[in-house]
């Protein structure tokens, strides 16, 4: 996975991402195998676009939108992914690309719904006047907007029962995790590393309120406190040092090679909290930087990475 720029990490996910040492346990979404359709009529509208007949050949641009279509039941309906689109193994991978959308290579594919996250390249205006329906999946801002988007994909691919069951499993399963949280008189600090460089997530984010439903505080918070930075902020070591946050989080283990021996070997970072208490958690890149059902996974690693902390 090629290394994202904050600012494209926020376009697409916070994409970086909220784009491997302390993985999840288990995948939370084992995509489902069945594409058969649901009761739900055809025609559908959502938003502006309508489908008078279930899509058969639909083409994903953005890896979120690939692993929820597949975990919804949509797998079999879909034709081909753009290159970025790692997970689950099996989806059609081509070259086609989401940052930089060619118009005529994804007609080629002849798709009747495609799926993206940003309007790069004006692509969504190029598909209409192909009649090429699109369907947009931003950049979650917050939990809810994952869930909307979960839902109303299964109403446009025929798999509303399937996407409504991925809904309420993810909400039960963060409730649960939520509730595992220990109650403490002080809530330990973090820091969550997008890049070497240094560049980080607020709590204002998608991924920073992720941190928030684990009783984490966000030492990056008073670095963007105008929003200039659109949350995420690059931070100087020696406002980190300075910060002495109890856990570092990692996101850039695979695209940047970082990883808790990197941390401990930066020079000034030996005396901070996280180091000292061999604290400093390795997320997976990808399950870090999307919004799709794995998000529970990534939730369950940072809960269970944090149990322990002192209260």
């Amino acid at each position: 996975m090629s290394r994202r720029t904050p600012r494209v990490f926020a376009a697409a996910l916070a994409v970086a991402a909220l784009t491997l040492g302390a993985c999840a346990e288990r995948t939370t979404e084992t995509p489902a195998a069945s594409g058969s359709p649901t009761t739900a009529a055809f025609p559908v509208t959502v938003g502006s676009l309508t489908l008078e007949q279930r899509p058969e050949k639909i083409v994903s641009l953005a890896p979120t939108a690939t692993e929820m279509l597949f975990a919804i039941g949509a797998g079999p309906q879909i034709t081909a992914v753009d290159d970025q689109s790692n997970f689950p193994a099996d989806a059609p991978r081509t070259d086609l690309s989401g940052y930089q959308p060619n118009a005529e290579a994804i007609a080629a594919k002849n798709p009747d719904l495609v799926v993206l996250s940003d309007d790069r390249n004006k692509i969504v205006e190029q598909l209409g006047a192909l009649k090429i329906p699109v369907y947009q999946t931003p950049a979650a801002q917050t939990l809810d907007d994952s869930y909307r988007q979960l839902t109303e994909l299964g109403a446009l691919t025929g798999n509303a029962t399937e996407a409504a069951d991925v809904v309420q499993r993810m909400k039960d399963d963060i409730a649960k995790l939520v509730a595992e949280v220990p109650q403490r008189a002080k809530a330990p600090t973090y820091f969550h590393e997008l890049g070497p460089e240094l560049y980080t997530a607020t709590s204002k984010t998608f991924i920073g309120s992720i941190y928030a439903l684990a009783g984490l505080e966000n030492i990056a918070d008073a670095a963007d406190a105008d929003g200039k930075s659109g949350g995420y902020p690059q931070l100087s070591q020696e406002v980190i040092v300075q910060a002495n946050p109890d856990f570092v989080f990692l996101s850039d283990v695979k695209c940047c090679q970082q990883s808790a021996a990197t941390v401990k070997a930066r020079s000034g970072w030996s005396g901070i909290n996280a180091v000292r208490n061999d604290q400093i958690v390795e997320l997976d890149d990808d399950v870090a930087s999307r919004w799709g059902p794995r998000v529970v996974d990534l939730l369950r690693t940072i809960v269970d990475a944090t149990a322990k902390a002192s209260e």
